[in-house]
């Protein structure tokens, strides 16, 4: 019985090693980018009411998340590691979640092959080394979907019970998750009233038994806490969203596809990259679905077929209607029923050892473009900790070696701050505040008095770039950190420049720029 069991479950193990791996080993190589950073240094407090006061007033997620990453904070500190640990933790846990699922809808060969779609996803690995909710989100939707599937196979009391507390807990990581849990709901409530036997599942359900109207208590379980949410997403309003309607919706839904394929920063991969993935997941469920699926497949791609189109068609249906919080990342716990159902057809029992090998040929495709995120910092988060290395170099400037921290007297209306402003995108000001503190941003309407202005952003440059943002100082540095420019000016003598002159002397043609100074000592 023991070697039964070991050879049953070693190729889960080796593949959860895989992931592990794939999470861990890199989880400090890239710079922690807006959303990220922005968590440390405006959410989390030493108090837990100061974070959630924080949190309300300027996140736009449930609240699991972010009480957990205190938790963690509390204990580990808010450097990167301790940051992503809890998603990096989250995305290991999905791979045996992912293997039991396709173990439970279509047997051990699809347990395989989905657990190493899960473990090896360019996408997955990415939001598993992110200091954010998808980790969470992706491993607590699986332990839904885990839980229904258990329930539509056998409807103990028990079972139900596990349905319902994981549908809450991921309602209360993300949103998005309603949108996979109506059908999974929809399908419990139909199990417990019809009670249609496992080998019967095509039966129509012509009469409901009210007597087993009771078995549906648990489900009030997601119902009372989908409820409780709603006072918390009238308080939070959209915070953080506005950036999702000024994307086209039509690139929106290209983009779902590419970033399943070839992860988030697919786009830089370019289309050949993507298509190549695509073909050989095309001729794997061509070659599935011609072979035929045994009745036992066809139930499983059925069910998660249903649940990945409802992730995905509902949130769409809501934008087309005007409610648009369509981002493809919102989407990514869709991907796991999404990766039940190509695992169920790629490796049908039908389609014998070739259909393993197209598995594996995806696997090992996913594995790859993984990788080549690991090497190419072109394929990363931008290097925010980079220029932030550059900018604690002493600027080389006429008269004098580094940059002086005598405090100045300032006229009337003009902050006395440090002889530095940072002119950034906005997607730049998080970051710089978590590796230079301590920072703020400058008051609208305000004037500074400086001596060194440094400009960041990304390419596309504006065609003024490299022009001082104020008479009195000129330009003595340019720099291309991974892809993130830094122009640096400085002045032998402090000069005043309002704040409206730095934003205008942005470098990049991307809106909203921010100025960020130092926080005066004292």
């Amino acid at each position: 019985m023991r070697a039964l069991s070991a050879r049953t479950y070693w190729p889960l193990a080796a593949i959860t090693l895989l992931a592990a791996v794939l999470r861990l080993a890199t989880i400090d190589l890239q710079s922690l980018w807006y959303d990220e950073a922005y968590t440390p240094v405006h959410v989390l407090h030493s108090s837990l009411s100061a974070t959630w006061t924080s949190y309300v007033h300027s996140e736009n997620s449930p609240p699991l998340w972010y009480l957990l990453e205190w938790l963690i904070t509390r204990a580990l500190g808010t450097g990167a590691v301790a940051l992503r640990l809890l998603s990096a933790l989250a995305g290991i846990a999905a791979v045996p979640v992912a293997w039991a699922i396709g173990s439970e809808l279509a047997g051990r060969r699809a347990a395989i092959a989905m657990a190493a779609f899960v473990a090896t996803s360019p996408l997955l690995v990415w939001y598993s080394q992110e200091a954010r909710a998808y980790g969470l989100f992706v491993l607590t939707a699986s332990l839904a979907l885990l839980c229904f599937v258990r329930v539509l196979g056998e409807p103990t009391t028990r079972r139900v019970w596990l349905f319902a507390l994981a549908a809450s807990l991921a309602l209360l990581t993300h949103y998005f998750a309603i949108f996979l849990l109506i059908p999974m709901i929809a399908g419990v409530c139909l199990r417990l009233l019809a009670n249609v036997d496992r080998g019967q599942w095509r039966q129509r359900v012509r009469k409901i038994n009210p007597k087993k109207i009771p078995a549906l208590i648990p489900l009030v379980l997601p119902v009372v806490v989908g409820a409780a949410l709603i006072p918390l997403i009238v308080a939070q309003g959209g915070h953080g969203t506005q950036w999702i309607g000024e994307w086209a919706l039509a690139s929106r839904l290209e983009a779902i596809p590419q970033y399943y394929l070839t992860g988030y920063t697919g786009s830089a991969l370019g289309h050949g990259v993507e298509l190549l993935v695509a073909l050989v997941i095309l001729a794997g469920v061509i070659y599935g679905l011609w072979k035929t699926l045994t009745p036992r497949e066809e139930r499983g791609a059925l069910i998660v077929l249903i649940v990945a189109a409802a992730g995905v068609l509902l949130p769409l249906a809501l934008a087309v209607l005007g409610a648009d919080y369509l981002a493809p990342r919102n989407l990514v716990a869709a991907m796991v029923p999404a990766s039940a159902l190509l695992a169920i057809v790629i490796v049908a029992r039908r389609t014998g050892v070739i259909g393993m090998a197209l598995a594996g040929v995806v696997a090992a495709g996913f594995l790859i473009l993984t990788l080549d995120v690991d090497l190419s910092p072109r394929l990363q988060r931008g290097d925010w900790r980079g220029v932030a290395k550059v900018l604690r170099e002493a600027p080389t400037r006429a008269g004098g070696a580094g940059r002086s921290t005598i405090p100045l007297r300032a006229p009337n209306g003009v902050s006395i701050v440090d002889r530095r402003a940072i002119v950034t995108v906005e997607l730049g000001a998080a970051p710089l505040e978590y590796y230079l503190p301590p920072l703020r941003n400058l008051a609208q309407g305000a004037r500074v008095r400086v001596s060194e202005v440094v400009e960041t952003g990304y390419a596309p440059l504006r065609a003024s770039a490299g022009t001082p943002p104020a008479r009195g100082l000129r330009l003595s540095q340019r720099r291309n950190v991974h892809g993130l420019y830094v122009y640096r000016f400085i002045s032998s003598a402090p000069v005043t420049i309002s704040e409206s002159q730095l934003r205008e002397s942005a470098i990049t043609r991307a809106p909203h720029p921010e100025v960020l100074v130092p926080v005066p000592s004292g």
